[in-house]
C-alpha cells in the first residue's frame, strides 16, 4: 500500500480514522470539525485513491471492510508519527528542545547563574545546555563570534552588535573577617574604606567592572589600596580570611561565604548590574533557545525582585 505523501492525503487519513473510531459519519464530522457531506466526499476520494472500499454503509451506521481494518491499524501508527513529528519540530522552533551554549563569569557563579539555569530547566526541560564558567573577556568574544549563544556577566562592556539585557542589580557590600571591627555594624559606610586594602581582579580581566567599582569609591572620596587576586576563582577568599584585605562583592555572593567571613552592605546603597549578552538581531533567529533563556531570565528577575535596589 502506498502511504500518504501529501498533507491532503494525511488529512483524509485522519478523517477516515475518525469515522472508523465513531462508526458514524455525523459524529465523526463533529469530531473533526467539518460538515458531514464534506467528510463523505473526502472518504470517497480516499477510497478512489486507494482503489479499495473502506466502509460498508447501512442505516445503522458503517462497518469496516477488511481493507478498512488494515488501514485503521496502519494509519493509526502513521497519524501518531505525524503528531510526534510536528511536536518535535515545533519544540525545536520555539527553543524548548535543541542546545544552548552558555558562558557565565566567576562573579555570577555564586547565585545568579545557578538560579537562572534552574529556571531555564524548569521552563524548557528538553533543552540541552552546555554551561561553562569563563573569564569575562572570553564570554564577550565568544558571544560576538558565535561560539556562545549567550553569556552572563557583571558590568558588561559596550560591544557593537551585542545586546545587553540587565537581569539583576546586585547590591554591593564589603566582605570582611567576622572579627573585623566593621563587621559589628549592619552596614559599612563607603567612606570607611578610604586607605583600606581592597581585593579585586586586575582591570584587564573586566575593565567595565573595575571602573564601576573605582567610580563608586571615587564618588565617595575613597582611595583604596588595590590588592589584585592571583587566581581567577577563590571561593574561600583567602586574602580576606587572612586579614590581608577587604573585598567589595555583590550580595549574590553572600549565601555561600565561609563561616569565617561576613558580608555587610555599603551605606549609602550601591548596586552593579548583571546582564545577559546576546547577538543583536541574530541570536534568537539562529537559535530559538536564546528566546527561552531571555524569557526565563526576565521571569526570574521579576519573581526574585532582582531589578530592585533593596
Amino acid at each position: 500500500m502506498d502511504v500518504p505523501s501529501s498533507l491532503s492525503e494525511l488529512r483524509r487519513l485522519r478523517y477516515f480514522l475518525a469515522v472508523a473510531d465513531e462508526r458514524n459519519f455525523t459524529r465523526a464530522a463533529q469530531r473533526v470539525h467539518i460538515a458531514q457531506p464534506a467528510l463523505s466526499r473526502q472518504i470517497r476520494q480516499l477510497e478512489r485513491d486507494l482503489g479499495a472500499q473502506l466502509f460498508v454503509r447501512s442505516p445503522q451506521g458503517v462497518e469496516l471492510t477488511d481493507a478498512g481494518r488494515l488501514l485503521q491499524e496502519l494509519g493509526a501508527s502513521l497519524a501518531a508519527a505525524e503528531d510526534r513529528m510536528w511536536q518535535q519540530v515545533r519544540a525545536l522552533a520555539t527553543g524548548r528542545t535543541g542546545s544552548l551554549a552558555f558562558g557565565y563569569s566567576t562573579s555570577t557563579s555564586y547565585g545568579t547563574a545557578p538560579a537562572l539555569l534552574e529556571a531555564l530547566e524548569r521552563q524548557a526541560p528538553g533543552l540541552t545546555v552546555s554551561a561553562r564558567m569563563l573569564p569575562t573577556a572570553e564570554i564577550v568574544s565568544g558571544v560576538a563570534d558565535g561560539l556562545l549563544d549567550a553569556g552572563l556577566v557583571r558590568c558588561p562592556p559596550p560591544v557593537p552588535d551585542l545586546v545587553r539585557t540587565r537581569i539583576r542589580l546586585d547590591r554591593q557590600g564589603v566582605l570582611l573577617p567576622r572579627d573585623h571591627p566593621l563587621a559589628r555594624a549592619a552596614a559599612v559606610p563607603t567612606a570607611a574604606l578610604d586607605g583600606a586594602a581592597l581585593l579585586t581582579h586586575p582591570r584587564e580581566e573586566n575593565p567595565s567592572h573595575f571602573d564601576a567599582v573605582a567610580g563608586l569609591l571615587a564618588r565617595a572620596g575613597v582611595e583604596p589600596r588595590w590588592l589584585f587576586r592571583r587566581v581567577p576563582f577563590d571561593a574561600a577568599h583567602a586574602p580576606v580570611s587572612r586579614g590581608e584585605a577587604l573585598a567589595l562583592v555583590g550580595e549574590s555572593a553572600a549565601p555561600g561565604l565561609p563561616e569565617s567571613l561576613v558580608w555587610r552592605p555599603l551605606d549609602p546603597p550601591e548596586a552593579l548590574d548583571v546582564s545577559l549578552l546576546t547577538r543583536a538581531g541574530r541570536a534568537e533567529r539562529a537559535n530559538p533557545a536564546v528566546a527561552q533563556l531571555l524569557r526565563a531570565a526576565r521571569a526570574l528577575a521579576t519573581e526574585e525582585g532582582w531589578l530592585q535596589l533593596r
